[in-house]
């Protein structure tokens, strides 16, 4: 009997002894600290090298166009303007000047004449406009004695700005003794009468006797 209490009392003692020690957790192994921070500084390198292969730069573009170059249109700059008789102002770029010294190339003021005499009047005078006189330039009648009659002479060439030209109306002298006074002056190709100097026009003056 007594040996059968023995038998069970080691029998309970062992049962306890193994509960207790499955119940125990086991001792985790203490971590390697370095070996942690060098696993960590190796996933945030590899992170940056993926970022920066990911990554592809876009270059900037300009912001604005750059518009294109201006196209320069040459046009004649005006140098005179007129009231034609519709009261309407016409700008021109044409207009005429002349030496006094050298104006009159032939017939000076008051030169006498026989009566119906021909004769041709000549003036020398320099383009100073913009605009060069080709063959629909010509001298006409401004105003004066209608007995002096005359007929203008077409331009020997064309006359560029800057340039001389002798200009003639061919002339009859009145028949009736006294002076006489004729006024002319350039007209261009769109039949616009334009004047020289000070806004004056060319004339001649003859005396019949």
């Amino acid at each position: 009997m007594n040996t059968k209490l023995i038998i069970m009392a080691i029998l309970i003692t062992t049962l306890i002894t193994a509960c207790g020690s499955s119940n125990t957790p086991a001792a985790e192994p203490t971590p390697d600290v370095a070996a942690v921070r060098t696993s960590a500084a190796s996933t945030v390198v590899a992170q940056f090298t993926l970022t920066a292969a990911a990554f592809t730069p876009t270059p900037s573009l300009p912001t604005e166009t750059p518009s294109p170059e201006a196209t320069s249109t040459v046009t004649a700059a005006a140098v005179a303007q007129v009231t034609n008789a519709e009261g309407t102002v016409v700008i021109l770029c044409d207009k005429y000047s002349w030496d006094l010294a050298t104006v009159d190339v032939n017939v000076p003021d008051n030169t006498v004449m026989s009566p119906g005499q021909d004769f041709i009047k000549t003036w020398k005078i320099k383009n100073i406009g913009q605009c060069t006189w080709d063959a629909g330039y010509k001298l006409v009648f401004s105003y004066g004695d209608e007995e002096l009659k005359g007929e203008a002479q077409p331009l020997s060439a064309a006359i560029g700005p800057g340039q001389e030209v002798d200009v003639s109306v061919q002339f009859t002298a009145p028949d009736l003794p006294g002076t006489y006074t004729s006024y002319w002056t350039l007209q261009n190709a769109r039949g616009i009468a334009f004047q020289g100097n000070d806004n004056k026009v060319l004339y001649v003056q003859i005396v019949v006797q």
